[in-house]
């Protein structure tokens, strides 16, 4: 599927299409991020830093997990 560029005052935009704004579940308004690989671009609508932090957090909770349990308990 391609997208066209094109001119809007000093920015260029597209235009997406139904389909593809689906898939990726957004709509007017959501943010979506731009992430580089080792293919090229990838566009998605998750925060790649969140993901970041979420990993952070999941290691240090299986690392203290008994204290984590006390602190509910």
């Amino acid at each position: 599927m391609k997208l066209k560029l094109r001119k809007t005052g000093n920015s260029l935009a597209t235009t997406w299409p139904k389909e593809i704004l689906n898939r990726l579940n957004v709509s007017e308004g959501d943010q979506l991020y731009v992430v580089e690989t080792q293919h090229g671009v990838m566009i998605t609508p998750y925060d790649p830093e969140f993901e970041k932090t979420l990993e952070t957090a999941k290691d240090i909770m299986a690392r203290h997990r008994d204290a984590l349990k006390q602190m509910t308990d």
